[in-house]
């Protein structure tokens, strides 16, 4: 019995195929949940619930939020409201994350906002604390009376 060994084509046609099958895998999600939802006081605006979607490339990160506890008397135009979510940072400290950017909002509608970008580093945990929202000139605070569920974001 004559034992051969593999020849260079073999060997990179196994190591294309390895390369190709690690391309395709799905990508690592850098912060987890990816969603949380929680619930806001607005004052004399309203209270209600909130999602947030979080993603992170490298330190940056950004965060979309979108509320039924305010909602807008008016139609708003795309890229017009001014927005600070503040997060309460591993527990000891804050991060904040802005943005102007929002889609455009019918009268009635609940408020989304975002992007809002802002800064991390690898292991922060960020829990919603307050938004601000900055719409027609008019600020609208709101307060988190909830904690996010299913928890904090971990990047």
């Amino acid at each position: 019995m004559k034992h051969r060994t593999p020849g260079i084509g073999t060997l990179l046609g196994v190591g294309a195929m390895a390369a190709t099958t690690l391309a395709m895998a799905p990508a690592a999600h850098a912060v987890t949940p990816e969603t949380a939802t929680l619930s806001f006081d607005c004052g004399s605006f309203g209270s209600g619930t909130a999602t947030l979607n979080a993603t992170q490339d490298g330190t940056a990160a950004t965060i979309t939020l979108s509320t039924d506890a305010v909602t807008s008397p008016f139609p708003v135009r795309a890229n017009s409201v001014r927005s600070t979510l503040t997060l309460a940072k591993n527990g000891t400290d804050t991060a904040t994350f802005t943005g102007n950017s929002n889609p455009a909002i019918p009268a009635g509608a609940a408020v989304s906002t975002g992007p809002l970008n802002g800064t991390v580093a690898a292991g922060d945990s960020l829990e919603a604390k307050s938004l601000t929202v900055v719409v027609f000139g008019i600020t609208v605070n709101c307060t988190a009376t909830s904690p996010q569920n299913p928890g904090p974001f971990v990047f």
